[in-house]
């Protein structure tokens, strides 16, 4: 099997079968959610990106690592390594491409098995899908035009995976631009072909000078899926362009006919993400960067109509109960947010990189902190604090390490508690590393802490950033 900067371009290297114990493991498992689970396997998969690997000596053409779940959590030698130079895959290897900037997962074609779709920095590459099987990751399909954070969600509560894809928006400046958008009604097939193609926006919602229905005002992008007005059908979580450089947090509410959109807070540069943080069956939005120096979160609940205008909760590492020493401006709080609920008590908890935070005398060393939800919205009562220096956790702090740049909760390990999977892009050199934290009925362990680099996968090293992006 030929390699090429250390990625396999013969045919897809899928992950190693499990032995006759670990299936007796996987079977006690509690069954992840279909769009988690590339193989089928009842273990959630964590994908991870690495936009600055170097694949057929093209810098920064980019790859991304699919890791397995098992009970033991993940293994390194149950992975694969997917890039533009892998066989199947659509297109070539290109400089400066980033493929695996940004991806999403969840079962398009119907068959009980998660497919990935994945973007890159160059919009106007497009997307590929990669679709999930009993062996992993197989064929590739291309989406031409759509590069940018594509999204996969029931988004008009069908109980088929939809398709959200967003364009380029060209050149921009105090005003914003209208950025190709286009919505795929799944079923999706493999030759790429969706059961329809439906209005992107509610027409209602834009003027004819500005934007159409297929279009959406930009550069924007999409960060994640949710439930926000609990109607059963998934909203997308979204950073919109709003002039004079202005961004706002927004939920665009998923519906039969397209989206509408439910405003969240103007201010806000940094991560989102959205999960029922106080319990009451709405999903709330979560959004960092409320500041310049990105050290304020902001909560907006979520209400029948959609993000609520009046019940919003901002903290910063003052909120009593937050562990750690005293903060100090400009170690951005929020570096990267996930929200799911860990502890399984029906709130979920609330993942926040601080990518900036000092370790003793190591500056920008990083740490990563999980609050809990309660009924009030987040609490620091009961809240972590973990860098490279607590113990447990693999490795050491270092300077400028940036632990936190990336974060997400997927239960790999299937115990039925989501554990926290965080990175540091700028680890040995900009290489990059991901680590997986056990998540507990009381919130995270480091016993039993993994972590893995590119060299770990046998993937290209140098520069990498494995880990810019995880889910």
């Amino acid at each position: 099997m030929a390699t090429v900067g250390g990625l396999t371009t013969g045919v897809f290297a899928h992950p190693q079968q499990a032995s006759a114990t670990e299936h007796g493991e996987q079977q006690s498992a509690k069954k992840a959610d279909v769009a988690e689970d590339l193989n089928g396997d009842g273990f959630a998969d964590l994908v991870s990106g690495a936009p600055g690997g170097t694949v057929s000596g093209k810098a920064k053409a980019g790859y991304v690592a699919v890791t397995y779940g098992s009970a033991k959590g993940l293994d390194t030698a149950n992975k694969q390594l997917v890039s533009r130079s892998t066989s199947g895959v659509p297109g070539s290897a290109t400089a400066e491409q980033e493929f695996g900037k940004s991806f999403s997962k969840g079962d398009l074609d119907g068959d009980g098995y998660a497919d990935l779709v994945i973007g890159s920095a160059d919009a106007s590459s497009g997307s590929v899908i990669l679709w999930g099987s009993a062996k992993g990751l197989t064929g590739g399909t291309a989406i031409p035009g759509f590069g940018t954070t594509p999204q996969i969600g029931d988004f008009d509560g069908d109980k088929q995976a939809d398709l959200a894809l967003l364009g380029d928006p060209g050149s921009s400046g105090d005003d914003p631009v209208k950025q190709p958008a286009a919505l795929w009604k799944g079923p999706v097939t493999r030759s790429g072909t969706p059961a329809k193609k439906l209005d992107f926006l509610d027409r209602s919602e834009w003027d004819d000078e500005n934007n159409s229905a297929t279009s959406i005002s930009g550069p924007s992008t999409v960060r994640g899926v949710a439930d926000v007005n609990g109607d059963g059908r998934q909203d997308l979580t979204f950073r919109r362009y709003e002039g004079d450089g202005v961004y706002s947090s927004d939920a665009l509410l998923g519906s039969p006919s397209g989206f509408t959109v439910s405003q969240g807070p103007d201010d806000g540069g940094g991560d989102l993400d959205a999960g029922d943080v106080d319990g009451d069956g709405y999903d709330d939005l979560v959004v960092s960067g409320g500041s310049d120096l990105f050290d304020e979160v902001t909560v907006v609940f979520g209400a029948k109509d959609g993000l609520s205008a009046d019940r919003r909760q901002k903290f910063d590492q003052s909120l009593e109960g937050f562990p750690g020493e005293a903060p100090s401006d400009g170690e951005m709080l929020g570096s990267c947010v996930s929200v799911a609920d860990v502890t399984g008590d029906g709130r979920a908890e609330v993942a926040l990189g601080i990518r900036w935070k000092n370790s003793g005398d190591k500056s920008d060393a990083g740490a990563v902190a999980l609050l809990h939800g309660s009924d009030a919205g987040v609490t620091g009562q009961g809240s972590q604090l973990l860098d490279q220096d607590s113990p447990g956790v693999p490795g050491v702090a270092e300077e400028k390490d940036e632990f936190g740049a990336a974060c997400a909760l997927v239960d790999v390990d299937g115990d039925g508690h989501r554990d926290l999977n965080v990175s540091s892009t700028q680890e040995n050199d900009s290489s990059g590393a991901v680590w997986s934290l056990r998540g507990t009925g009381t919130g995270l362990t480091t016993d039993d802490a993994a972590s893995f680099g590119p060299s770990d996968l046998g993937a290209p090293v140098d520069g990498a950033q494995l880990g810019s992006s995880i889910r």
